[in-house]
């Protein structure tokens, strides 16, 4: 089985914690990430003006943040396939920061 592989190539600020990331593959999602931003890693991101500083990383070709936060291109592109899971997992970082 082949695991495709994605790169991000463009992504835009819509809202607060909301971008439209442009895939080389001539797709594109719209992500609101506030429901995940929870735990040690994503938490941080909360601080709009930090999770402003997004880029793309250029040997990955996917959004990081100076934190070190970044997710891989294959779930930014089928983001709401995985975003149920997502949210259960910030639901558990949540807990874990207590």
């Amino acid at each position: 089985m082949r695991h495709p592989i994605y790169r991000v190539i463009f992504f835009e600020i819509q809202a607060p914690y909301i971008l439209r990331v442009c895939f080389d593959d001539d797709t594109e999602q719209t992500i609101d990430f506030q429901a995940i931003l929870e735990g040690e890693l994503f938490g941080p991101l909360r601080d709009v003006s930090l999770f402003n500083q997004v880029g793309i990383d250029n040997e990955v070709h996917t959004l990081v943040w100076p934190n070190g936060a970044d997710f891989d291109p294959a779930t930014l592109h089928d983001w709401p396939e995985h975003l149920p899971e997502l949210e259960r997992m910030g639901k558990r970082w949540s807990l874990n920061a207590v």
